[in-house]
């Protein structure tokens, strides 16, 4: 396994160790020394610690507890060859760097150590000296590890409440963004089934007609092609305006006082029949919702949901009947289902892209409903069927 080597001092450790250096140096020449050196210890010892001790400093942010254990080692040697203060005011400054930059499980302890240190230091002093002298020695163990330990423990306390609470803001900050990002998507969704809803069938009938003014010659049915053309024209000129009333408005939860209700669902079915230019298609409107308005969201939804699968109906249906079916369920539930022939038929007589199927599913699930489209076998043979059914919230229900 390879050997992490620390990495290079910072410049900080730098400046503080050549100042210290320097500093060591001149108190040496001129023979300032804190205390007089042990019997037999040589003086020039102290140089030997000054020096050690400064190379503990290089240390101080790159290993700071091997800075702390070399750095105690060479205070003993310090104090026995008469002690530097420029040596004590190195390890006062490597006891604060390591509670501040060593590892939490260990720098967390430091301070209580230099506790326990400073005051069994205090007691074994006044029980040797047995003078009110000795208590100095507390006092010279509180300023040399007990306070830089204190100083390093309350600085990295305020450094990770700081970096706490800048992470939260930055997590704050995302959360906004992505709740931005949804209800901007939220809201292209609505733009889109809103623009698809109503523009959708507008355009599949006068594509239809279009298509058979051009292949029929008669002027008569070309006329009457070219009428239906331009009154499709029209109410999607209507709808486009109505939608661009709704995207100016500004306040974007609110629906435009023109919202569809379920009573123009026969004005669908009369403008299917009128699409369809064949006279084995039956359209039928059954309606058995019962008296009494229904929320706002849930009419349109409905609404919405019939002229969809109106709108697919004159495109893809086989000719045979189409029937709208309107009705309350158990529990008040609105019931909506569209059924018409299915089979095997010619080419659709309008193109289609299948999000008319994905944006009814969309409403009925953003009003917590339930939803299904496809063949199934019915009492005339095969057909296509669109059921939904919509919870409706019973009165003074939030």
């Amino acid at each position: 396994m390879p050997v992490r080597l620390p990495r290079r001092p910072d410049r900080d450790a730098v400046l503080i160790a050549a100042t210290g250096l320097l500093g060591g140096l001149a108190l040496w020449f001129l023979g300032l020394h804190n205390n007089p050196p042990l019997a037999a210890v040589p003086g020039w010892l102290s140089l030997v610690a000054l020096v050690v001790m400064c190379g503990a400093e290089l240390l101080r942010r790159s290993a700071p507890l091997t800075a702390l254990a070399i750095g105690t080692v060479t205070l003993g040697l310090d104090i026995c060859t008469g002690s530097l203060v420029a040596t004590i005011a190195m390890y006062t400054d490597v006891v604060y760097a390591a509670v501040l930059y060593g590892r939490p499980s260990v720098a967390g302890r430091i301070p209580r150590v230099t506790e326990v240190l400073a005051v069994l230091g205090t007691l074994l002093a006044v029980a040797v000296i047995r003078k009110p002298e000795a208590l100095l020695v507390g006092f010279g163990f509180a300023v040399l590890i007990v306070a830089p330990a204190w100083t390093g423990a309350g600085i990295r306390r305020h450094r990770d409440a700081a970096r706490a609470a800048r992470l939260e803001a930055e997590r704050t900050a995302l959360l906004a963004e992505l709740d931005r990002r949804e209800a901007v998507g939220a809201e292209r969704a609505r733009m889109a089934r809103e623009l698809h809803d109503m523009v959708a069938g507008h355009l599949s009938a006068i594509a239809i007609h279009s298509t058979a003014a051009l292949s029929i010659g008669e002027a008569e049915a070309s006329r009457e092609a070219l009428a239906v053309i331009r009154e499709n024209s029209v109410q999607g000129l209507a709808e486009m305006r109505r939608l661009i009333g709704l995207l100016r408005q500004a306040g974007g939860d609110a629906e435009p006082a023109a919202t569809p209700r379920l009573d123009g669902v026969d004005a669908l079915v009369a403008r299917a029949r009128k699409a369809v230019r064949d006279e084995r298609f039956r359209f039928v409107l059954d309606d058995a919702r019962g008296p009494g308005p229904l929320p706002a969201p849930i009419e349109l939804a409905a609404y919405r949901i019939v002229q969809e699968s109106l709108t697919n109906a004159v495109k893809h249906a086989a000719p045979g009947p189409v029937t709208v079916r309107l009705a309350r369920e158990d529990g008040g539930r609105l019931a909506v289902e569209v059924s018409s022939a299915y089979g095997d038929g010619p080419v659709p007589r309008a193109p289609g892209s299948g999000a008319g199927l994905v944006g009814m599913g969309e409403r009925v699930a953003l009003l917590d409903g339930e939803f299904e489209a496809g063949p199934v076998a019915g009492l005339d043979g095969k057909e296509w069927r669109v059921r939904a059914v919509l919870p409706v919230p019973e009165e003074g229900a939030p």
